[in-house]
């Protein structure tokens, strides 16, 4: 069973929680996790995240998602780091809502939280596909 914790650092609005929760949910149904795990979602601002990958990962610029994978692997899985100014703006770039770019950029997350990676072309076919799949089967599948 997958324990979902949002915490929302960019604003005080409550909606973002459904969109994640809903499609971790999903997520969790298709990655069959049985165990007790628990997530942490961060959200943030462009600005938090650029600080984040310049601090972690020595790249000066903003990007839409940041996981960092619990190593320990007891319990928590790790923490997602979501800026919802680079959702927005992809959103609006890849011309669907706004809903559709958090759940993506969620489960996107908690794939490398789970150990998966898109470094070589054979991890990125396997994670990409289980990403499609995750979100084909749910209201924020990609329009045609």
């Amino acid at each position: 069973m997958l324990k979902i914790n949002i915490i929302n650092q960019y604003d005080s609005s409550k909606k973002y929680a459904r969109i994640i929760k809903y499609i971790l949910k999903i997520a969790e149904k298709k990655l069959n996790i049985n165990d007790r795990l628990i997530v942490n979602v961060i959200l943030v601002s462009d600005e938090e995240i650029r600080e984040m990958n310049s601090r972690y990962r020595n790249i000066d610029k903003t990007t839409d998602v940041l996981s960092f994978e619990n190593q320990e692997g007891i319990g928590e899985i790790g923490d997602i780091f979501i800026s919802l100014d680079k959702t927005k703006e992809q959103a609006e770039t890849y011309g669907h809502d706004f809903a559709r770019e958090l759940a993506f950029l969620s489960v996107h997350g908690l794939l490398h939280c789970l150990g998966y990676d898109h470094l070589n072309e054979v991890d990125e076919k396997e994670m990409f596909s289980i990403q499609d799949e995750i979100l084909e089967n749910s209201k924020y599948r990609r329009e045609k």
